[in-house]
């Protein structure tokens, strides 16, 4: 039996870890909330009303009001989409570079390898944010921008994760095989390695989307990611920071929402890590 279908049949006998169903849970309700939060918004997030400046959470304002009475609910809300889809369409950038060069960098370990992994090397040394901020630099910022920024920060940390997956099952059996044969380089790639190799990117991947969120958010505080009148949660908290005394929920609101989000993502990552890799379930039986 190969690989992939007896993984396949691996996991149909056993349960899904409780944290990749939380996380799961959590996440789905985050996306459904960012799907139709025009609708379940219970005020336009770009209305104003001076009289009600600065509202504490009440009956009528959950999360209360900012400086311009605007409903700090709604525009949390408003504002789920774009932290969703800075961390999944940052990741897919990600994923879908990073993982191409990973393979290749194993498979061809050459001249073409080393260079690679050198220049992997070099932007692994350098800090995320820093990185994001030297790719938004050059640029106008935008949230389209900063989607890109941050996808290009995480694509050698894919690049190295693959590469290393990849060089163990190259000694594979499969794989030996596929040569034999005559195989073109491609199709051992992505025929043959790839779909072994997908658990552990999958893990990494679904990791990286709350390092993704949690950057883009920290570019959109610095004023380099996403611009006014977007209510992305990283522009909320920097823009309550004058009124963080007079009116903490404005900051807090954005705050407490996006660290459940992250906190979701990871329990929902690490319950794939522990659904995927059948010795840790081996280990928690023991």
């Amino acid at each position: 039996m190969s690989a992939p279908f007896l993984a396949a049949e691996i996991h149909s006998r056993r349960r899904l870890p409780g944290s990749l169903v939380i996380g799961g849970v959590v996440v789905g309700v985050f996306i459904a909330l960012a799907v139709l939060g025009p609708w379940v918004a219970p005020f336009p997030f770009d209305q104003f009303d001076v009289r009600m400046r600065f509202a504490p959470p009440s009956a009528m304002h959950w999360f209360g009001t900012d400086e311009f009475g605007r409903d700090v609910l709604s525009r949390v809300l408003a504002g789920a989409p774009y932290s969703l889809l800075i961390g999944f369409g940052a990741t897919a950038i990600s994923l879908f570079i990073g993982v191409p060069l990973g393979l290749v960098a194993a498979y061809y370990r050459g001249l073409g390898g080393e260079l690679i992994m050198r220049g992997v090397d070099v932007m692994i040394s350098m800090p995320p944010i820093l990185l994001g901020l030297l790719v938004l630099a050059v640029t106008e910022p935008g949230l389209g921008k900063t989607i890109l920024a941050v996808g290009l920060v995480y694509v050698p940390i894919l690049t190295r994760i693959t590469r290393s997956v990849a060089l163990g099952l190259l000694a594979e059996e499969f794989v030996e095989a596929a040569r034999a044969r005559g195989e073109h380089a491609d199709y051992i790639l992505f025929s043959e390695i790839l779909p072994n190799a997908w658990p552990p990117i999958i893990v990494e991947t679904s990791l990286r989307i709350t390092f993704a969120i949690l950057l883009g958010s920290a570019l959109s505080f610095l004023g380099l990611g996403a611009q006014p009148p977007m209510s992305e949660w990283g522009l909320m908290i920097a823009g309550s920071r004058p009124f963080i005394e007079q009116a903490p929920w404005i900051g807090l609101a954005p705050g407490i929402v996006l660290c459940i989000l992250l906190v979701a993502i990871n329990l929902l990552g690490e319950g794939l890590r522990e659904f995927l890799d059948p010795r840790l379930t081996e280990r928690g039986q023991a």
